[in-house]
Order: C-alpha cells, then structure tokens, then sequence
C-alpha cells in the first residue's frame, strides 16, 4: 500500500487537540492544497473562510450543537458554497445573468466539499487531526448573519484542525462498512434484511442490530438538530427558487 493509501485508511476524526498552534506556513500548504482541488469547470464555486477571530469561534461552538472543541481548534474552516463570485464577475463583463439558482447551489456544494476533502488530506500529511462540523447547514440565518454571507453563498462545510492528543492517535478508527455494501455494479439494488444486518456486523458493540439501531436513530437521525439541518437547506433552496419565479 502507498503512502497516499495508508494515509486515507489511517485518517480518523479528531476531536481533541494539543494546545499548541499549527505553524503558518502548513496551514497555508493546507489551504493551498483545497485550492487544488478537482472543480465542475475549473469555477472553484466556493470561498473559504479562514476563522481566526476567537470570539466567532466561541460562537460557532455553541450554533454547531453546542460542541465546545471547537472554540479551542487551533484552526477553524467554513467552506462556503459561492455562487455570488461568478455572478458578479458576469455583471463586471456587462452581462445580465439569471439568478443563481438549486442546481447551482447543489454544483457549488459538490466542489466546496471536494476542496474540504483536499484539506482534510494535506491536514493528515503533516500528522494533524481533522474533524467535519456537519452542523455548519444548521441555522443557517445566524451563520449567514455571522459570517456576513451575502446572496448565493451558503456555508457548506466546517472543518476543525489541530494537533492530536496521544489518546486521539491511539483511539482505534471507527470500523467502515464492507465494501459490497458501497459499492454496486452498474445500477443501484435495493438490500435485503440479511444484507442489511451483516453491513453492520461488529459495528454495534455490545448491543444486538436492533437496539443499537433503535438507539443510533433517535440520536442522530430524529433528533432536534437533524431536523434543523433538514429545515435550514430546505429552507435555503426554497428562497432561492422564489427568488427566480420573480425575476
């Protein structure tokens, strides 16, 4: 296996850092590298906001379901979705161009996560730990209150880099579905309930596929900040698509 390889199966979140600061000049390489990343027409449809005021860490600790690691990352990233940069570049040429609109939120979504992923990879190059804040699609009137997101630009991704503890490098990785699972030749196939249950064969601990499943959705799935999650993007696209009816 080559070292770009052992590095993806290595990597894991990492929620508890050293406290000591990531140098300049690898954060730089770091964001370098997102800059890199594959993009649907070489647009980059996305901005990175590179947070180091303490007090909006101190505030996106609490917005993102109040997760307080946050606060104390030496780095904190919001990869925001950007739609606005080419839409003005289009009125600087003289041009009066549609408005943004679903499909191009979601296209520039697909490129911000891509360039996060990059991130994530130089991140793990230089032995520091990452986590994603999946919570950054929550409320996303305060984040873009926050944040002073204009029109068309959604904060897409957040990412939390720092240095792990040792108890993080020795934590063992969450285990991966098998492959089969993942993977489908030629089309999409529905499993059945024998597939289902061996897809996560060692993965519920001490407990049988029923409980642990019951248990998983009620805190992760049906929980308060899964709904909000699903209100705050639907809620987005559904102003966007009201704003092309009337133009």
């Amino acid at each position: 296996m080559n070292e770009i390889l052992e590095s993806l199966y290595r990597r894991k979140s990492v929620r508890v850092y050293e406290d000591r600061p990531v140098d300049a000049e690898m954060k730089r390489a770091i964001l370098e590298a997102a800059c890199q990343a594959p993009s649907a027409g070489c647009q980059q449809l996305y901005t990175i906001l590179d947070i180091t005021d303490q007090s909006l860490k101190d505030a996106l600790a609490k917005t993102c379901d109040d997760q307080p690691f946050i606060a104390t990352a030496p780095v904190v990233l919001v990869f925001c979705a950007d739609c606005r940069k080419w839409y003005d570049a289009y009125v600087e040429a003289g041009m009066k161009p549609r408005n943004p609109g679903p499909g191009d939120m979601l296209l520039a979504v697909t490129d911000t996560a891509i360039a996060a992923q990059n991130a994530v990879v130089a991140a793990e190059s230089f032995g520091l730990g990452s986590c994603y804040i999946g919570d950054i699609l929550e409320q996303y009137e305060a984040h873009r209150n926050l944040l002073h997101l204009p029109e068309w630009v959604m904060p897409a991704v957040m990412l939390v880099i720092g240095w792990p503890t040792q108890q993080q490098l020795e934590r063992e990785k969450p285990q991966r579905a098998p492959m089969d699972c993942i993977v489908h030749e030629n089309g999409y196939r529905h499993m059945d309930g024998k597939e289902l249950r061996a897809m996560f064969d060692g993965r519920t601990g001490q407990k049988d596929f029923d409980s642990w499943m019951q248990m998983f959705c009620a805190r992760k799935y049906e929980v308060d900040f899964s709904r909000e999650m699903s209100r705050s993007v639907g809620k987005y696209l559904e102003d966007l698509e009201k704003k092309i009816v009337h133009t």
